[in-house]
């Protein structure tokens, strides 16, 4: 089941932040407000998940977890995955 639920992580992760809301407090203890997760939500969505996984399971943002945010951003960025520019090249 974890293992699922990190691959809809990477295809919907607003899906997913919606369903650990509602189901779970995994985003709830991992952020102390709600202000950085609505943020979230809507414009780095992989990076606050990777974020609330990081503090879940390690209690800080250290070593391989600060590599899974990093990666994270670079997917919400669209550094990693293509982009604009794989757009741009098939028109």
């Amino acid at each position: 089941m974890p293992c699922l639920l990190a691959l809809i992580a990477l295809a919907t992760p607003r899906f997913v932040i919606v369903l650990l809301v509602i189901f779970s407090d995994f985003i709830g203890s991992a952020y102390q407000t709600v202000f950085w997760p609505v943020l979230g939500f809507f414009f780095l969505p992989t990076t606050t998940l990777a974020y609330a996984a990081a503090i879940q399971w390690n209690g800080s943002v250290q070593g391989g977890y600060f590599a899974m945010v990093l990666i994270a951003a670079l997917i919400d960025l669209g550094v990693i995955g293509g982009g604009a520019r794989a757009r741009r090249n098939e028109d």
